[in-house]
């Protein structure tokens, strides 16, 4: 999943609190969220798999391809978010620009300031609540441009720093507006199979 629920992962002591820094050595944890010290383990299913490996390739090759900056892979985790030191989110996919990580600055562990993008690719079993925390979260962090992919509807929902939201249907074209520059890709050419509908619920 992308949107994780907020509950510890499977297998860990519940109680245990742990740092950013467990995070990058606990076997496990490669496919696990940190939020309050507790693992969170984010949960892929098959489709959301394919949809976020097919937005994070497009990307990645858009931005090598004009050297615009770095699109890590998924497991990349970003301590970024200032009140919450315990905290470390992994979108499905990111953008960080050249300008504000330039190559001399790039270093092993948790990247410690926000990307310029954040993408998440809703799983059936994200309530919308959920969804709206982490949505708000980014936002809060400086993330600049988030898109949350929603499989059962193949939509796109656009949100940026201005507060302002963008909702985008298959025939139309996401872009990476001023964040991406040039950046184009058609909503429906995301979402290879349109499973049967899931409502996000509050429980």
């Amino acid at each position: 999943m992308s949107v994780l629920s907020e509950r510890p992962s499977a297998g860990m002591p519940e109680d245990t609190v742990y740092t950013p820094e467990d995070l990058l050595t606990l076997p496990g944890a490669k496919h696990c969220e940190l939020v309050d010290g507790l693992l969170v383990e984010k949960e892929m299913g098959f489709l959301t798999g394919l949809i976020a490996e097919k937005i994070g390739r497009a990307l990645g090759e858009y931005v090598e391809r004009h050297q615009l900056g770095w699109t890590p892979a998924s497991e990349c985790g970003y301590q970024c978010f200032q009140d919450a030191p315990r905290k470390v989110r992994k979108p499905d996919a990111s953008f960080l620009s050249l300008e504000r990580m330039p190559a001399h600055q790039v270093r092993e562990g948790h990247v410690r300031i926000a990307p310029d993008l954040a993408v998440e690719v809703v799983s059936p079993g994200d309530t919308a609540s959920e969804v709206q925390v982490k949505i708000e979260e980014y936002l809060a962090a400086g993330v600049r441009l988030v898109w949350v992919l929603y499989p059962a509807t193949a939509t796109v929902h656009v949100y940026r720093t201005n507060r302002t939201v963008t909702w985008l249907h298959e025939q139309e074209e996401l872009t990476g507006e001023e964040v991406i520059p040039g950046f184009t890709v058609r909503v429906g050419d995301l979402f290879p199979v349109r499973p049967e509908i899931h409502v996000l619920s509050d429980e």
